[in-house]
Parts: C-alpha cells; sequence; structure tokens
C-alpha cells in the first residue's frame, strides 16, 4: 500500500491474482461513506470518466475505490482467462478488503459491463444501500455485439482474437457460455435497494433502449437520469462531472453523508486553496462555511470548471461593490432596485489610460461598468459612482497591500 496525496494505491487479493486499486480520499481524511467503481468492458480505472466521477464525488465526502479488472490496467492475470463471473467476484473481492481494512462500503457505481457487474454483486452484498449504473446493458450478454464478427471462430476454435477499441483482446468461449447463463432483469427485480440509472440516448454502444428495461425491471426507489448529448464514455470531462454531481447528490439521500463536514480546516485562516496535482489546474476553495472551485480556460491548458484566479479577483470587487452601493442606497432611501457591476481585468499601457501616474509600461488595470435600476436622477446616479470606488476591496485594490509568504508547517 502506498499513499500519494489524498490518494493510496492498494493490492487487492483476488481468486485470479492481484487487483490494482487506488482509494481516491476527500481532501480532509473524513470519509463518510465508500463507493466502488466498475469500470467498462475492456477498460481500466484509468479511464477519464472513471477519475473525473471519482474525484468529484470525494468532494461530497465519499471514498471511491475505483481498481482495474483481471489483466487489464495494472493488475496482473490474463484476460482471456475472466469472466462476467470473475468480474462479479472481483468486486466482491474489492468490497471485502475495504470492509476489513476500512469499512463497509454502501456504494456500488458501475460503467457499462461493469454497471451490469454490480448488479450482479448488489445482490450479494447486504451493507450496499445505493446502486449506480452508467450505460449499463440490460443483459451481460449484449456485449457480444463488440466482436460479433468473432462469434463464428470463438465457438469453432474456443477463442479467437478480437480487436475493441482499436486494442486487440483475446476472447475464449468459456468467456461467452459464462455470460449467456445470466438473467440479469431477475436479478435487477429482486434487487429492492436504491438505484441510480445514467443513460445518453445518443449511446451507440449501449442503447438506450437497455436503460428502460433496467427502469422497468427495477422497484422504486428508483430514478433515471438523462445524459443527453453524451457519448458511451463520458469522454467529455464535461459529462462526466455532471454524472458525479448527479451521483453526489442522489446517494445523499441513501448514505450517512455529512456535508457539512466535508471541507478542508483553513487552520485558523480565513481560506485554504487545495490543489491534488493529478487535476490539472482545477482548484478546491474552501472557507469554514463555503466552497467554491478555480480553474483555468482550456485555452491555456486548464478544464474551465470554475472561474479563473483573475475572475474571482472580479468577483471580490464585484460583490463589494454591489453590497456598498445597497448600504448607501438604503441609508439615504434612494429608489435603488437593482446594480450590475461588469468587470474586466487586463493588462494595459499606460499610454491607453487617461490617468495621472508614475508609472511606466503595462500596468494592471480593471474595468468597471455599473449599471443601476431604478428611479435616480443624474446627482445620485454620480454619487452612487463616487460611493462604488469607496468599497472596502476596491480600496485595497488600490492601496499598497503586502503580503507575506510563508511555508506552512504542521
Amino acid at each position: 500500500m502506498s499513499t500519494k496525496l489524498n490518494s493510496t494505491t492498494l493490492v487487492i487479493p483476488s481468486a485470479q491474482g492481484e487487483l490494482s486499486a487506488r482509494l481516491e480520499m476527500p481532501a480532509n481524511g473524513e470519509v463518510h461513506s465508500y463507493a466502488i467503481f466498475a469500470h467498462c468492458f475492456t477498460c481500466s480505472s484509468d479511464l477519464g470518466v472513471v477519475r473525473h466521477i471519482s474525484r468529484t464525488l470525494t468532494l461530497k465526502g465519499i471514498g471511491v475505490i475505483r481498481f482495474d479488472f483481471t489483466g487489464l490496467g495494472k493488475s496482473k492475470g490474463k484476460f482471456e482467462d475472466t469472466n462476467f463471473s470473475s468480474n462479479v467476484g472481483e468486486i466482491i473481492d474489492v468490497y471485502n478488503y475495504i470492509k476489513t481494512h476500512y469499512q463497509a462500503p454502501e456504494i456500488l457505481i458501475g460503467h457499462s459491463l461493469g454497471g451490469a457487474a454490480i448488479l450482479m454483486a448488489a445482490s450479494l452484498l447486504t451493507d450496499i444501500k445505493a446502486i449506480v449504473t452508467i450505460g449499463a446493458p440490460a443483459e451481460p450478454e449484449h456485449v457480444q455485439h463488440l466482436f460479433s464478427d468473432n462469434l463464428k471462430e470463438i465457438n469453432q476454435f474456443g477463442e479467437a482474437e478480437v480487436n475493441i477499441g482499436g486494442r486487440p483482446f483475446k476472447i475464449q468461449k468459456q468467456f461467452i457460455d459464462d455470460i449467456q447463463k445470466y438473467d440479469l432483469m431477475s436479478i435487477v427485480e429482486n434487487l429492492k435497494k436504491p438505484y441510480l440509472i445514467l443513460h445518453s440516448p445518443q449511446d451507440n454502444i449501449v442503447p438506450i433502449y437497455n436503460a428502460a428495461k433496467l427502469y422497468s425491471a427495477a422497484f422504486h426507489p428508483k430514478s433515471f437520469i438523462s445524459l443527453d448529448g453524451a457519448d458511451h464514455l463520458l469522454s467529455k470531462k464535461t459529462d462526466a462531472i455532471y454524472v458525479a454531481d448527479v451521483i453526489g447528490a442522489w446517494v445523499g439521500r441513501y448514505t450517512a453523508l455529512e456535508s457539512d463536514k466535508n471541507s478542508i480546516s483553513t487552520e485558523g485562516e480565513q481560506l485554504v486553496a487545495h490543489l491534488d496535482m493529478t487535476n490539472n489546474f482545477t482548484t478546491q476553495i474552501y472557507t469554514s462555511d463555503h466552497q467554491l472551485v478555480a480553474d483555468e480556460p482550456v485555452s491555456v491548458g486548464g478544464d474551465n470548471l470554475g472561474p479563473s484566479p483573475y475572475e474571482l479577483l472580479n468577483a471580490g470587487l464585484g460583490a463589494c461593490t454591489v453590497m456598498t452601493l445597497k448600504l448607501y442606497a438604503e441609508r439615504k432611501k434612494w429608489d435603488l432596485q437593482e446594480v450590475f457591476v461588469y468587470l474586466t481585468y487586463a493588462k494595459k499601457h499606460v499610454d491607453e489610460l487617461n490617468i495621472d501616474t508614475e508609472e511606466i509600461g503595462m500596468i494592471d488595470h480593471i474595468q468597471k461598468r455599473i449599471k443601476f435600476i431604478g428611479q435616480l436622477d443624474d446627482k445620485q446616479r454620480q454619487k452612487l459612482l463616487q460611493i462604488a470606488g469607496k468599497c472596502p476591496v476596491h480600496r485595497t485594490l488600490t492601496n499598497r497591500v503586502v503580503i507575506e509568504t510563508e511555508e506552512f508547517v504542521d
């Protein structure tokens, strides 16, 4: 077992050998529920959708175990020796390991064939409180369409090398025989556990009718979310993050999540910013009571999942400006009904600006434009423009600011 930041690498024993797994933890280390994520057929736990969903769920206080099935990713063993039954067994192996070393997982999440596998596993695990499938087939044998051109060869010679997603895999007849013996619908009918189905109408790998069959078979409480516009692998990060947000909100009804505790301690300061280096530029920002995300736009290498640092700087100035104007207008009993503050930060040359300054060359410049809504005369509007320049954040930005930087030592 090895640890890096809030992510722990695990080696989990299984009937087939050893499974490579990663436990993603909330940044503050407080886990209120554990979830197991089973990836899609021939994929791995490093697939973008798995990583994005896992890391987003940690913000909800959920510890997520993402692992590679035997012969895939970093797990040992031969893929051709596996089948649907062994996939189900490995989910149970992971469950038992986490239950022994941490606490019993309460959530199972499966993508594609991994979704079918977690439905089977859930029928055998009494502690599971919530089940989520993403683009899952209604029957395991649906996966045969990925190598339908090779079925004759597999049945005749016992095995064949097939091409799936541009990669070669050996499929044995025992795999075909195994998936054909499962009646997943009868399993779903008897699960009687909270079940969330997520599926895209545009899924051309596992068509949407599979979701309809699963939903029809399941008992309440059951929920369906249409992932309109997404592909089967949720290759767009925004789709994966949306799925994670939906799952995080949904499971809170069925597990002991405590969202008010899912923040990192500010250690007595006003705010803490946290960046896991594996998350590109996506930064979590916490105060004692609130949380938000900062990022950089795609154009500069970010994922655009939140405002940029300078947009957040403008946000502080904008918020302070409108609050100050509200207080002043109320004190004066003026008819200020709404106020909009539009801000843009840029570097500008002093020659472009009609200002009196000793600075030369490029300087920091914030354009602040204000729209007042209400019955105000010209004198009142001019006074409000003056007051807008006196808000505390405006004063801070235009005064000399001293920033002291030092290493934090526990």
